[in-house]
């Protein structure tokens, strides 16, 4: 499969719906607006700060699953930037580093669990989309999710900016597949048309490259 990585706000599920039509494959999507957990979390992440970790765990090893038919199916997040949302929250105080740890753990030992006999456990390609820390904020507040928001929560700030710090050494430290990264602030491809097909086809080139199109 292919899988989208980058923060809050970078425009995945955008590129995820863009680059699955593009490749006639099927989009899965990450659970936001049917997430019960997640407007908890946001409200009190000490408390329910481990339950989505284990609520996200679920549901992406079910897109694993389920993508196996197609090594173009599209995933709108890595599971495997999962460790690094958690142990930020440890961090931060918004969990435990004992939840963190056992997250972790628990992540290595269901991966190993998934079906190797039909195909690889990593993807074929991870594509991150790095944005500026100013991007991320804006495209936050368009899309408009109230428990988002750090006009709402003005810890949120320290947060996202500390979020996106991190994703930079996260994508340079990835080593599990061929990977790429897109500029989003460069390339906006969630407003601008000719943006998203200059990026459909640097996309495309990678693939080529992969002999995976």
């Amino acid at each position: 499969m292919i899988v989208l990585a980058g923060t809050i706000g970078a425009g995945k599920t955008s590129l995820t719906k863009l680059l699955s039509r593009h490749l006639n494959s099927q989009p899965f999507f990450e659970s936001v607006d049917d997430n019960p957990i997640l407007p908890l979390f946001y409200k009190d992440p000490q408390k329910y700060g481990f339950l989505l970790q284990i609520y996200f765990l679920n549901r992406r090893l079910d897109e694993i699953k389920g993508s196996f038919d197609n090594d173009l199916n599209v995933l709108d997040r890595s599971i495997f930037e999962d460790s690094l949302l958690f142990k930020l929250n440890a961090d931060l105080g918004r969990a435990t580093h004992t939840e963190s740890d056992i997250y972790t753990s628990l992540l290595d030992n269901m991966m190993e669990e998934l079906p190797d006999e039909r195909h690889q456990k990593a993807p074929n390609l991870l594509i991150h989309i790095q944005v500026s820390f100013e991007t991320m904020l804006n495209r936050i507040k368009k899309r408009g999710r109230s428990f988002e928001q750090v006009d709402t929560d003005p810890s949120l700030f320290n947060y996202y900016k500390e979020l996106n710090a991190r994703y930079q050494k996260w994508y340079d430290e990835y080593d599990l597949s061929p990977k790429m990264v897109i500029n989003g602030d460069q390339y906006d491809f969630v407003e601008d048309s000719t943006a998203a097909a200059e990026v459909l086809q640097l996309i495309d080139h990678k693939l080529e490259e992969l002999n995976l199109k």
